[in-house]
């Protein structure tokens, strides 16, 4: 797929457990774990500012376009 999830990356230089994120973004690991692995597909815009705000992120920290082969 060629939208490719970087919430680990975010997650470790935060040094936040999935748990932690999960609850504060109001998700369950277990949804967290789909968006993680790329197997999700779609993201609600509300769901995208929540994980953000909770990251202090930029949404082009958490999602990038790479070209499929």
């Amino acid at each position: 797929m060629p939208i490719v999830v970087r919430i680990d990356v975010e997650l470790a230089r935060r040094k936040m457990s999935v748990g932690e994120f999960a609850d504060r973004v109001g998700l369950t690991p277990a949804n967290v774990a789909v968006l993680k692995n790329g197997r999700a597909k779609a993201v609600r815009f509300s769901t995208l500012d929540a994980m953000c705000r909770v990251l202090g992120c930029q949404p082009g920290d958490l999602l990038e376009w790479v070209e499929d082969d």
